[in-house]
């Protein structure tokens, strides 16, 4: 039986599900976006925070790795909140953070 593409979940803008798909292309994933929304008053090409929100859809046989690849994704995202303004001295010679 053919996987069928259910609901992962749903934010509330297009760059957050955008973002999200790209996390789960990484992993090699497969993802769609639903953007629960015609063209809108603003075009298709918005981003920005919709009264619908936009889903993000997923084979169902990858549904579990594919919440815990966004909750581990979510983890990294609070802990850098957590650390304060969220900025770290990187050397520009080699992109890395200072020991």
């Amino acid at each position: 039986m053919p996987a069928q593409w259910v609901a992962l979940t749903t934010y509330a803008s297009g760059f957050e599900a955008d973002w999200a798909i790209a996390r789960l292309a990484a992993a090699e994933i497969p993802a769609l976006r639903d953007s629960n929304d015609s063209v809108g008053i603003f075009g298709p090409g918005f981003q920005g925070a919709t009264a619908r929100g936009v889903t993000v859809m997923v084979p169902d046989v990858v549904i579990d790795e594919a919440r815990l690849l966004l909750l581990d994704a979510d983890e990294v995202v609070d802990d850098l909140r957590e650390v304060g303004d969220g900025q770290v001295d990187v050397d520009p010679a080699n992109g890395t953070a200072p020991p």
